[in-house]
């Protein structure tokens, strides 16, 4: 396959996307930024909690730096 023809079929794919997709309501964007927002959170507390339990399990105090 010739690089124009791999270019062509890109473009055609990328206006197909273009073409399927559609902007969300403020309503669902609201939505869905809430609950990024909350796993970004859960999973920092998680991450923060694991690094905490593994500074105490190995130097026996808080050091997490």
């Amino acid at each position: 396959m010739s690089l124009i023809t791999r270019f062509k079929n890109f473009i055609d794919n990328a206006r197909h996307i273009l073409y399927v997709s559609y902007k969300p309501t403020p309503d669902r964007f609201k939505r869905t930024a809430k609950l990024i927002i909350i796993g970004i959170l859960v999973i920092g507390t998680m991450g923060f909690v694991i690094a905490i339990i593994v500074s105490l399990a190995t130097t026996g105090g808080f050091s997490l730096i």
